[in-house]
């Protein structure tokens, strides 16, 4: 199989997405029918799925009922994800990197917000509930997680969510090893949550700049604590 001909196969897939030919939720032509027109192996075919399906483009179903096949989709977090994972593996991106660059995006993204009401905040705030009731540190992570990732969905920029869920996604795991190897995980736990109301009331009241900052400090000195930044 050469790499020209599995390219051949995605220039021409990315030509039929980008001239609406093929839309969000279309399945591509079956497999063989594709190899035959553009005159191509199947072997390059589903090379190029797989590329394609690790780029958060088409997502691929095996079998033969109404789900089976390669289906365009709009995952951008899956290649971004899995990405900035390995550059964090292999040090050409530090974990610092990462948090210095969501600190910069989630500020962006509480800055611009208007006053919110009640109801916008709602899934905010019942994470917060959520959390007010988890004392394993791996499932405070988790909730935690949601409730940013809600918190930058509010301003309205698909690629804003995508990025910081990136980039959530990319330290994850040094997260989770760090969490439950904290002094005095409980007494964190009650700070953070403090913390996270305090953002909302901040949004909440149409204080942008405060919700900010205050999330700025909460990152960041709870990096610290962890040990992922000094």
């Amino acid at each position: 199989m050469s790499a020209q001909a599995y390219e051949t196969v995605i220039e021409e897939i990315e030509s039929m997405i980008r001239s609406k030919r093929l839309k969000l939720g279309d399945r591509l032509e079956g497999e063989r029918a594709l190899a035959d027109r553009l005159g191509v192996s199947r072997t390059s075919v589903r090379e190029a799925i797989r590329v394609l399906s690790t780029l958060g483009i088409i997502r691929s179903a095996p079998g033969s009922g109404p789900s089976a096949g390669a289906q365009v989709v709009a995952d951008p977090e899956v290649a971004l994800s899995a990405s900035l994972r390995l550059h964090v593996a292999v040090d050409s991106l530090s974990v610092g990197d990462v948090i210095d660059a969501r600190v910069m995006l989630e500020s962006w993204a509480y800055r611009g917000l208007p006053r919110l009401p009640a109801d916008l905040l709602q899934p905010a705030r019942e994470l917060l509930d959520a959390m007010e009731q988890a004392d394993d540190p791996v499932e405070f992570h988790h909730l935690d997680t949601q409730f940013h990732l809600e918190l930058v969905r509010l301003a309205g920029n698909p690629l804003v969510n995508a990025i910081m869920s990136s980039l959530r996604s990319s330290i994850e795991s040094y997260v989770l090893d760090a969490a439950p190897r904290l002094e005095d995980w409980q007494a964190i736990a009650t700070r953070l949550r403090a913390e996270h109301h305090a953002i909302v009331a901040g949004l909440s009241e149409g204080d942008g700049e405060r919700a900010a900052r205050l999330a700025e400090e909460h990152i960041l000195a709870f990096a610290r604590d962890a040990g992922l930044i000094s």
